[in-house]
């Protein structure tokens, strides 16, 4: 099977977030930045299971500038074969973005397109459904349990109240939730061969962008903490009735 993983680059968890430029762009100045879990746990990992049980390749993909390579170049260390990064600018719309996966994929003839369920820094969960509908291919989000049978594949994914299995035909692209695999960490000799694996660098397409963004900003600031001595019940009390109002 060909496989592609969709990888994205995401602040780490401990990134205090700050916007520039009239609040119109995020601030990258001292940003750490890690593969979106998401991607890595779950997709990519679930994509290597699939290969190691029955062969082919596995493929990252990731759109964006050379500054990209240390994340993509993890991918490649966990046991991604190859990668292709498009050479496009800092944050691209979801529409740009899905529009350069799509044409890739399009091009490489892939039987299945991975994407972690969201990002975890602006939780769209809209790719993975713009490049299917682009390929015109089935889509399956937020599956948490994969198995394939030749070209058949049986899914779980989690919906209000309980759980749906579907099964699906290849080509198809999926996003993986938590459950469909388990993190991987690279050893040293998964790090020394991702220096010589393939990073092919691509050209993006012309795209119009169909939307841009007009301004962020920061949610509330939490309130100020209150600690009531274990003994006070009725401070307690009182403060549930008068300030959090839950009873």
């Amino acid at each position: 099977m060909k496989l592609l993983v969709c990888v994205s680059k995401t602040p780490d968890t401990t990134t205090k977030i700050s916007f520039a430029n009239n609040d119109t762009e995020f601030n990258t100045q001292g940003v750490q930045y890690i593969m979106n879990p998401y991607d890595e746990w779950y997709a990519l990992v679930r994509a290597l299971e699939l290969k190691e049980a029955a062969g082919g390749t596995v493929t990252t993909i990731n759109v964006g500038p050379a500054a990209n390579d240390t994340v993509i170049r993890k991918g490649l260390a966990i046991g991604a074969d190859d990668a292709i990064r498009v050479d496009a600018p800092e944050n691209c719309s979801t529409y740009y973005v899905a529009k350069q996966i799509a044409e890739q994929a399009k091009a490489g003839g892939y039987d299945v397109v991975f994407f972690g369920k969201e990002t975890i820094d602006y939780n769209g969960a809209q790719i993975g459904a713009m490049v299917a509908e682009m390929l015109d291919m089935p889509f399956i989000s937020y599956a948490t349990k994969m198995d394939v049978a030749g070209n058949t594949a049986t899914i779980s994914r989690d919906i209000e109240g309980g759980q749906e299995v579907v099964e699906v035909d290849t080509p198809f692209a999926i996003s993986a939730a938590k459950g469909l695999a388990e993190q991987r960490i690279p050893n040293m000799r998964g790090i020394m061969m991702a220096k010589r694996k393939p990073l092919n660098v691509v050209p993006p397409v012309d795209v119009t962008e169909k939307v841009s963004v007009a301004s962020y900003a920061l949610p509330p600031a939490k309130k100020e903490c209150h600690y009531i001595d274990a003994e006070d019940m009725d401070k307690l009390v009182e403060l549930l009735h008068s300030e959090a109002k839950v009873i």
